[in-house]
């Protein structure tokens, strides 16, 4: 796993890497210690592991992962124990108090090993996982738990759970960073997941209407029925 450490204090960076060295999972590809350089490093290289401060020059860690598309497996590493209860918004895998244990550590790459051994991405800018704020709530969610984008203007409404929030990019932004072969355009305003249809049925001749696992009703464009059933196979 490519990992990043995100820390303001040169020290505690010299003392994170080499704890890391006991475990040649780990590979530290990068090093930060503003939210400035972390997001250059994010932006340029694939990072599968995020240790992240959360007290940071300027903008926290916590803004850190607002602006990230695609966020990375999260470790939080902090001498600050307030910040618990709020990490588990941002669905950190854990969260460790300085100075870190090695027990502890391990603990958390052990979590970070098993997520990232069953999640394949074929392609390095597809997304995996999103995150979404949406007034005082925030999500960070893998991108199979998504049912549907809807198209809102400028904006992009995100179906998941009983969830509905906004997100200020447009569908098309979407479209070109999520994977073909499991979510599938079905008309102009709605891009929908392949494995939340419950059901298919004809629609006013070569029509669809799909049904989707939320029970609403999306209907397929007739230039994309023939798109669906190649998906499909049928």
């Amino acid at each position: 796993m490519k990992a990043l450490i995100v820390e303001d204090s040169r020290l505690a960076r010299e003392e994170l890497s080499s704890l890391l060295k006991s475990f040649p999972e780990i590979s530290i590809v990068g090093e930060a210690s503003n939210v400035k350089d972390a997001l250059v490093i994010l932006n340029n290289k694939n990072i599968d592991l995020l240790f992240l401060d959360i007290n940071l020059p300027g903008k926290n860690g916590f803004e850190l992962l607002e602006m990230l598309d695609s966020v990375p497996l999260v470790i939080f590493t902090t001498a600050y124990d307030q910040y618990a209860i709020k990490s588990f918004d941002y669905n950190a895998l854990d969260y460790l108090l300085k100075p870190i244990k090695l027990s502890e550590l391990e603990r958390a790459i052990l979590k970070a090993k098993r997520i990232f051994d069953k999640e394949s991405i074929p392609i390095e800018k597809r997304l995996s996982r999103v995150f979404i704020k949406d007034g005082q709530k925030c999500w960070l969610i893998n991108i199979n738990e998504i049912i549907m984008f809807e198209s809102e203007g400028n904006y992009t409404k995100v179906f998941f759970e009983d969830n509905k929030p906004l997100i200020y990019k447009s569908l098309n932004m979407i479209e070109e960073r999520i994977d073909p072969a499991q979510f599938f355009r079905a008309n102009r305003s709605q891009i929908i997941n392949l494995n939340a249809i419950k059901s298919i049925k004809s629609s006013m001749g070569t029509s669809l209407k799909i049904i989707l696992n939320n029970n609403m009703d999306i209907s397929v464009s007739r230039r994309n029925v023939q798109k669906l059933k190649t998906l499909l196979s049928f």
